[in-house]
């Protein structure tokens, strides 16, 4: 196996994993900044406040993106098993 191939198989892995990550990420990010400014605007500074939209969302953004995560992940998994007679040398 080259070093070629092994960066190769990293990049690919570390890509997926940001792409199934990202929606959920970009997600919780808006939603966090839409509370820090309500927090600001009305001076509530419950820590409830910020946890509960925030897992809702989240819970929704897997909720619809789900099956294009799972999509993504049975892609990278196809490519691993099926290019795994040239990782063995």
């Amino acid at each position: 196996m080259s070093d070629a191939l092994i960066v190769d198989i990293g990049r690919d892995a570390v890509m997926t994993a940001l792409l199934i990550s990202a929606p959920a990420l970009i997600v919780a990010m808006v939603v966090g900044l839409l509370i820090s400014i309500f927090q600001a605007a009305t001076q509530i500074q419950e820590q409830t406040l910020t946890f509960v939209p925030k897992i809702v969302a989240i819970l929704l953004t897997i909720v619809i993106f789900g099956p294009w995560m799972l999509q993504v992940l049975k892609a990278f998994a196809e490519r691993l098993l099926l290019n795994l007679h040239t990782f063995i040398s």
